[in-house]
């Protein structure tokens, strides 16, 4: 019933938003069939079970990724796209005809888990699912009038790049090499090539909750694996996928492990999740046996995933086995095999697909302040788009009082981070600590280290947050001996962040201005604390000192699961903010990139003049638009260059972001334009025959489109302001 129930839920948000019925049941049969079944073997095959079903289904969706990515690579690297459910029945097959591998489709040894958990994880897949109707809601399926962030359509032209073979290249600018973590966008191609729904379906809808629901199972799992307590996992799954910090009015860089703008940090936390709990038994004992040699597969995918995903666990595994050394004064081999595997990942993570944006990964302390709205708007409003030092500018040139409201801002960031940081408080002698603990404590640290001109540091911290919420909710359970206790000290939390109104925006940007926004999760906290000793004082009185450490742990887990499951519900409470008119895509604009795709061939080349988001000619371009290749399912030969590594690298140069720097081959991008302006023969004999153009999208909102494309050019399709040619063959 409980599983029931969340999946119902699941299928009204989807259905309510646009998604066809038939889709629905069609990738959920895809992803039960393809996914979850043969990991689930598979995993058992070499792990070994967990004895109850729900934990064994989540950790083999889990591994279910990494098998159908193996399948994946497979026809990428052959040009055989059959070889992908080829790969999936034969395992599924094997499974079948060898004997000593038929006793992994049952549970040898069952251990029932209580029903209550089952409720309790339910009732969590439920609150993700309000959270992806908000998404849902806010980001309607196409073709419609309206302006997605361009990450989405970024994306969704890596997905159609998927469905090709390797050697990749960037869809947006043909013929330049493909460096990104792009196996989350291969999960998508491998589901669409299976299922054959449409990629923006699958991006837009039917991807992400069952992703989101595998973590929650498998970092659910990991936190019994780390207290056997029935409600840790539960209580770690609902502070690590729905719980928020204490901010009423929280920093930009509050952490979520689920970002509907950032599928790769989606994809990695299921597969991190996974190795974690295979380090952690290691660790302690069990033997791996088979599954050493599948180590260096899940590391690189991890790698592939995400490309902060990996490090974090090189050091929770450094200083696990550090603490293992000092305690049995000889050398922990199996943290040395680990760190080996995990090191293969992220070296092969750096030669196959780190590029673009890792490369503009800089030291520099306190870095995460220039995202950071109190700091951004006074100290940092100066600092610009570089690095600008070892230190962010605006402190380094600030006095004593800047400083000092600055380390009041990080102190700020601290304590509306505490649900996911108060588990290192409470150290013990145990190797599961220092694992967990490292790992929290690099990502934490690698955030505040390093600067990216996009913050892309923040994910480092954003994919360590389950391991912080793991580690809160092991602390709770191991501190806990009466559970009315911590149920009335998270009653108390809840009730506090809930009564706290929402600080307004400051009346203006100074120290003072922004002083309640700084102070109101403090006050949070201080409130919490007060009431919790009254709590204990009243109902244990005697016992109120020896109560208060787990009443004041389970207020702040109260208070971060109460200020994460209120912002869904008020957001759909509330209608969704307009549409920008200067940055929207026409209904009728993706019409016909949607043309493009469904009448073109798979590996076709399309020039086109649609390069900025917004198509004002007196605004500078932001290389983003990104929708022809996303929407169109094509390579361009240059429609929008902004994450480009050419892009990247120059960031800064003549005062501008890498999203507004010029194209970085000035002839080809002149050659492209006068396509479209001037519509030359020559032109666009040289588009075909050199650069292998079959396809003009011309888009008259981006500039001006010439007549003589209609003499020199086949026009194939009109939607709108856009129209479409087809070059003819040379000869």
């Amino acid at each position: 019933m409980p599983w029931a129930l969340a999946l119902a839920a699941a299928v009204v948000a989807l259905a309510a938003t646009g998604t066809p019925g038939l889709q629905i049941a069609t990738y959920a049969a895809y992803f039960a069939g393809a996914v979850v079944l043969p990991g689930t073997l598979v995993l058992r095959a070499l792990f070994g079970s967990r004895g109850n079903w729900p934990e064994d289904l989540g950790l083999g969706a889990a591994a279910g990724l990494v098998v159908q990515l193996a399948g994946w690579a497979l026809g990428a690297a052959t040009g055989v796209a059959a070889l992908l459910p080829i790969w999936l029945a034969g395992i599924l097959l094997l499974f079948v005809v060898v004997p000593s591998l038929r006793r992994h489709w049952r549970i040898e040894r069952p251990t029932r888990l209580p029903e209550a958990w089952s409720w309790a994880i339910a009732a969590v897949f439920f609150l993700v699912t309000l959270w992806a109707a908000v998404n849902f809601r806010n980001n309607p399926l196409p073709p419609v009038t309206f302006s997605f962030y361009p990450d989405l359509f970024y994306h969704l032209a890596l997905v159609h790049e998927m469905t090709r073979s390797i050697p990749f290249q960037v869809p947006q600018v043909a013929g330049e090499s493909l460096r990104y973590h792009y196996l989350s966008d291969a999960d998508m191609a491998a589901a669409g090539m299976l299922t054959g729904i449409e990629p923006v379906t699958i991006l837009l809808r039917l991807w992400i909750l069952p992703i989101v629901f595998t973590s929650v199972v498998v970092f659910a799992a990991l936190a019994r694996a780390v207290n056997p307590r029935w409600w840790t996992g539960p209580v770690a799954a609902a502070l690590g996928f729905v719980g928020y910090g204490l901010a009423v009015r929280a920093p930009i860089q509050a952490g979520s492990p689920i970002v509907v703008l950032s599928p790769s940090l989606v994809y990695s936390v299921p597969l991190i999740g996974l190795f974690t709990l295979i380090v952690l038994e290691a660790l302690r004992g069990k033997r791996l046996r088979w599954m050493w040699a599948a180590l260096p597969v899940l590391a690189v995918a991890c790698a592939g995933a995400k490309s902060s995903a990996l490090p974090p666990l090189f050091a929770g595994v450094a200083v696990g086995g550090l603490f293992l050394l000092v305690q049995r004064r000889r050398v922990p081999w199996v943290a040395v095999g680990l760190l080996a595997a995990i090191g293969i990942g992220i070296v092969v993570g750096l030669r196959l697909f780190a590029g673009g944006g890792a490369g503009t990964l800089q030291v520099q302390p306190l870095g995460l302040l220039r995202w950071i709205d109190p700091y951004e708007e006074t100290l940092g409003y100066r600092d610009g788009i570089t690095a600008g030092g070892l230190l962010p500018p605006g402190l380094v040139s600030t006095g004593l009082i800047g400083r000092l409201f600055a380390g009041a801002v990080v102190v700020w960031w601290f304590v509306v981070q505490a649900p996911r940081l108060i588990g290192l408080l409470a150290p013990v002698r145990d190797v599961t600590y220092w694992l967990l603990g490292g790992v929290l404590l690099a990502g934490t640290g690698a955030a505040w280290i390093f600067w990216h001109p996009s913050a892309s540091q923040s994910y480092f911290f954003a994919g360590v947050v389950p391991i912080g919420a793991v580690l809160t909710a092991a602390t709770l359970a191991r501190l806990v001996r009466n559970e009315r206790v911590a149920i009335a000290g998270a009653v108390a939390g809840a009730i506090c962040i809930l009564a706290i109104p929402r600080p307004p925006a400051p009346a203006r940007n100074s120290f003072v201005g922004w002083a309640w926004t700084i102070g109101a999760p403090i006050l949070t906290a201080l409130a919490i604390a007060a009431v919790v000793f009254a709590t204990a004082v009243v109902v244990w009185k005697k016992r109120a000192v020896r109560a208060l450490p787990v009443v004041l742990l389970a207020a702040i887990a109260g208070a971060s699961f109460a200020n994460g499951a209120a912002r869904p519900v008020q957001a759909l409470a509330h209608k969704p903010a307009g549409v920008s008119q200067t940055r929207w895509v026409t209904d009728a604009e993706m019409r016909g990139a949607l043309w493009l795709e469904a009448n073109t061939g798979k590996n076709d080349v399309v020039a086109t003049n649609v390069h900025c988001v917004r198509f004002d000619p007196r605004i500078t371009c932001d290389a983003r638009a990104f929708w022809v290749a996303g929407l169109g399912g094509r390579r361009t030969l240059i429609e929008s260059w902004g994450y480009s590594d050419p892009a990247v690298a120059a960031n800064g140069v003549n005062g501008r972001r890498y999203t507004q720097q010029p194209f970085h081959d000035p002839a080809l991008f002149d050659l492209n334009e006068r396509a479209f302006t001037v519509g030359d023969a020559a032109d666009l004999k040289k588009l075909r025959d050199t650069y292998g153009v079959k396809w003009l999208f011309a888009d008259t909102r981006a500039g001006t489109v010439s007549p003589a494309l209609a003499r020199n050019a086949v026009l194939r399709h009109t939607s709108g302001t856009v129209q479409i040619y087809e070059l003819p063959v040379s000869g």
